[in-house]
């Protein structure tokens, strides 16, 4: 890329200006935070907010060099080497300052010590590493994931994994024995004792998974406008993560329109609002890769008039750029859950998720996609381009009458119905359900005959 462009470039998570070398160890934050995270570059001579390029002495730059790797090299822990180049433009030198992803994480400050001297990198600021993110970044130096780690609370056999097996073979066709466990390395043996993983923990709906994860779920809500506020649906899934994605999914779906683009011979094309590959592709990867070492995150994901984000707890692994979807890349936190996601037919093929998103995005030029990351979050967002307050209208119009619809045929089906199993059927909130009767009533669809026990629906045309 050339120097221009980059300058033109907001300050992020791999980029940072200075207009002359910072005091103190402020610099070394930067770095560090770099070493932990994706690596990056720091420009000196360049304003940080104006992008003026003020330049630096031509005849200082050799030595500031020297100033710089020894203060790195004094201040760092481990040693972290940085790349140094000297750059012109508008007849000014620009000293490119280029800090490599450290292959011996976690990098901090000598005089602060690991716990009060780890930096990573949050936007464009650096932000001390938590007690959790420190032990991610030593698993990540010795390879290993979270999932990966054993629990001794319970030994496998008093693991309820019954869900699972079931959830297993019917997506496989094979049993969960314990040779398949062994070969995910969903358990480890110690000293004769079989010890669940956390991976197999989190597949599991025993008690224990909700003692460890509370938070191992997904929040999905449906709002009314373009932001958080007035909910028009709610669901909380909090089952075992194997099953996660398609809830997820199916509720998404609930909430999107889907409309006819033209008929194939006497067979309709149907088209959602929204690419939906890329929607189960970027659900799937919140699931996966989301960082279940961070207690009190959960994945959330929230459908506007206007988009539809979904947000996972963690950063983007550091090898990982959404901004090459076409390239293959593949970079995985939890190895084991990944592994098995494969097995289940979750995952098709290794480094070829954001391929999928960016081919499915082309059939859907109305939509742009953008990802930021909120914290230590990753978000995805898809959203209309052309969005007006009038085509939300007539979407909740087509949905409401599409669900109103689905009633009508489960009431003709079983009169005896009661809302509560409509509510679960359906797969909306008891308060949804409740409305969309009222409504039927008042249009004189339905008619309740005798008491809401014992009593029963009769579907009815409107008499004046």
């Amino acid at each position: 890329m050339e120097l221009k462009e980059i300058i033109n470039q907001p300050e992020g998570r791999r980029l940072e200006f200075k207009e002359q070398l910072p005091s103190g160890s402020n610099l070394a934050r930067t770095v560090i935070a770099f070493s932990n995270d994706a690596g990056g570059e720091i420009y000196l001579g360049v304003k940080d907010e104006s992008r003026e390029i003020v330049g630096l002495n031509q005849d200082t730059i050799l030595p500031l060099e020297e100033r710089i790797s020894s203060m790195v090299f004094d201040q760092c822990d481990p040693a972290i080497l940085p790349e140094f180049i000297i750059m012109t433009m508008d007849k000014k030198a620009i000293l490119r300052i280029k800090v490599f992803k450290g292959n011996s994480p976690p990098y901090f400050l000598k005089s602060k010590g690991k716990e009060s001297g780890t930096y990573i990198r949050v936007g464009s600021s650096n932000r001390l590493a938590s007690a959790e993110i420190i032990a991610e970044l030593e698993r990540q130096s010795v390879n290993r994931s979270f999932d990966s780690e054993i629990n001794i609370e319970k030994t496998l056999p008093e693991i309820d994994i019954e869900k699972f097996k079931l959830f297993f073979e019917e997506r496989t066709g094979e049993e969960l024995s314990i040779t398949t466990l062994s070969k995910l390395r969903l358990y480890e043996e110690i000293n004769g004792i079989k010890n669940p993983t956390y991976a197999l923990i989190l597949l599991s709906d025993d008690p224990l998974r909700y003692k460890l994860f509370p938070y191992a779920k997904i929040e999905c809500a449906r709002f009314k406008g373009t932001a958080p506020g007035n909910f028009i649906d709610r669901k909380t899934i909090d089952i075992n993560t194997a099953q996660q994605a398609e809830m997820a999914f199916q509720f998404i779906l609930r909430h999107i329109s889907q409309g006819t683009e033209g008929y194939d011979g006497v067979y309709r094309i149907d088209r959602w609002e929204y690419p939906i590959d890329a929607i189960r592709e970027v659900v799937r990867n919140a699931i996966v890769h989301r960082d279940y070492a961070l207690s009190g995150k959960d994945i959330k994901i929230a459908v506007f008039d206007d988009k539809v984000e979904i947000t996972s707890p963690g950063k983007l692994m550091p090898s990982v750029d959404f901004n090459l979807m076409e390239a293959g890349q593949s970079e995985i936190r939890n190895k084991l859950i990944a592994a098995t996601f494969k097995k289940l037919g979750i995952i098709e093929q290794w480094g070829n998720g954001l391929k999928i998103i960016s081919d499915d995005l082309k059939n859907y030029p109305e939509i742009e996609l953008n990802w930021s990351e909120p914290g230590i979050a990753f978000r995805v967002t898809f959203s209309k381009k052309s969005y007006t307050p009038e085509m939300s209208e007539k979407t909740r119009e087509k949905m409401s009458e599409k669900m109103s619809e689905n009633i009508l045929w489960l009431i003709k089906d079983n009169p005896k119905i009661s809302a509560k199993e409509l509510a679960y059927i359906v797969n909306r909130s008891s308060r949804t359900i409740e409305r969309a009767i009222a409504k039927l009533k008042e249009e004189c669809r339905i008619k309740r005959i005798g008491p809401d026990k014992g009593g029963h629906w009769d579907v009815m045309e409107c008499t004046e």
